[in-house]
């Protein structure tokens, strides 16, 4: 039994070991971005001219791209049809910046021709998402009462959120093999710059894989716990 603390465990070790992976997956893609932010493509685009160009491109007109606050903040909305381009990315010239907006473009770019993993992650990412928050809260209250259908309940809904970021990893790196062959093709950036923009691509794939690295490990530590309570 753990009483009213359940956590404070040596199984804590999986959460700092997931903790590092994240920060060490973040420190990397920042640092590789900072690094061919200082890369001028030569053809002089910025990241929001290149979103668009790449869009129509594409025969997209109804996705709409806005400037948003913050660093690598850059997303697609998919339920509005909006395009978020940071302050890192939206008036840079850099070949960093290219290929993030062109990666955030490959998003909108699946959502026009209905890839699957895209279509499966935005039917579930709401229930998922609560799923998530839920999960802890269940899983602490199960332990407390000693109550194994709270505690299979918990760790069944934080699956659920590890399902959610596993179906993430090919959407985005089918996303950034999208950016990659766009802008080659369309010679936005030439072979030398694409060396530099698929590094900061590939830098940025590794959080998503350092996240749910981390994800099974947190959830390794709870069913560790669920099964030393029942004990």
């Amino acid at each position: 039994m753990f009483g009213f603390y359940p956590f404070w465990d040596t199984t804590y070790i999986l959460v700092i070991i997931g903790a590092v992976l994240s920060m060490l997956a973040s420190a990397r893609v920042k640092s590789t971005f900072a690094t061919y932010d200082k890369v001028r493509a030569g053809s002089g685009l910025t990241g929001a001219r290149a979103a668009e160009m790449i869009l129509r491109n594409h025969g997209i007109y109804d996705v709409q791209i806005q400037h948003i606050r913050g660093e690598l903040t850059d997303c697609y909305v998919p339920g509005k049809k909006i395009l978020n381009l940071s302050d890192s990315t939206y008036n840079s010239t850099s070949i960093a910046a290219i290929g993030v907006a062109a990666h955030e473009c490959g998003h909108a770019i699946q959502h026009a021709v209905g890839y699957a993993p895209l279509t499966l992650s935005n039917m579930i990412h709401p229930v998922c998402a609560i799923g998530s928050n839920l999960a802890m809260p269940i899983l602490i209250l199960g332990i407390i009462m000693s109550a194994p259908f709270l505690m299979d309940l918990g760790i069944l809904l934080f699956l659920l959120a590890v399902i959610l970021q596993v179906i993430t990893l090919p959407v985005e790196y089918n996303a950034s093999n999208r950016a990659l062959a766009t802008l080659g093709e369309s010679g936005m950036l030439n072979e030398d710059e694409l060396v530099g923009t698929k590094k900061v691509l590939r830098a940025a794939g590794l959080t998503y894989v350092a996240a749910l690295a981390a994800s099974l490990l947190s959830l390794l530590r709870l069913v560790i716990l669920a099964n030393r309570n029942r004990d």
